[in-house]
């Protein structure tokens, strides 16, 4: 039996796939593997966006590094992820995360989405433009964000 959580948004109900135990843990481990560049970029789980091209929740996003305010907070950020990672889990389809990176992120302003593909302990990183770079071992370099990260410690 699959199980649904319900999230609710203001008035709109939308039912989202409950997230897989691998697929959490490797929001997890892309936090960690991200820590050493907060000097430079917020690194964000799950925060929705509403950009020109549509409301997307990337799994973890990168926005340039912006001064706290706790007192004013934000539910949707309008400003588009500098680099929005998305990990495929059990019940999405390749073809449909590959479409919202090629014509939702690309067009709203993203400078690089990776696509985590955990069955095949793999990471493509899409540029806008340029052929997706696949890496399956050693460091994963996003020449737009300058991040490099060891596809082995995503998949220890």
């Amino acid at each position: 039996m699959e199980t649904q959580a319900i999230e609710i948004i203001e008035t709109e109900i939308v039912l989202e796939k409950a997230m897989s135990f691998n697929h959490s843990r490797l929001i997890h481990r892309l936090s960690l593997a991200l820590a050493p560049f907060e000097d430079r970029f917020d690194v964000l789980p799950e925060l929705e966006f509403e950009l020109s091209t549509g409301r997307l929740k990337p799994d973890v996003a990168l926005l340039p590094k912006r001064a706290l305010d706790w007192e004013k907070d934000v539910i949707r950020c309008p400003d588009p992820p500098f680099t929005a990672i998305e990990i495929l889990s059990p019940t999405q389809a390749l073809s449909g995360l590959v479409t919202k990176i090629r014509e939702y992120y690309f067009p709203a302003g993203v400078a690089s989405c990776w696509l985590i593909l955990p069955e095949l302990q793999s990471v493509n990183l899409y540029l806008p433009g340029q052929p997706v770079a696949k890496f399956t071992d050693g460091t994963l370099n996003d020449p737009a964000s300058q991040i490099e990260i060891s596809i082995e410690a995503l998949f220890r």
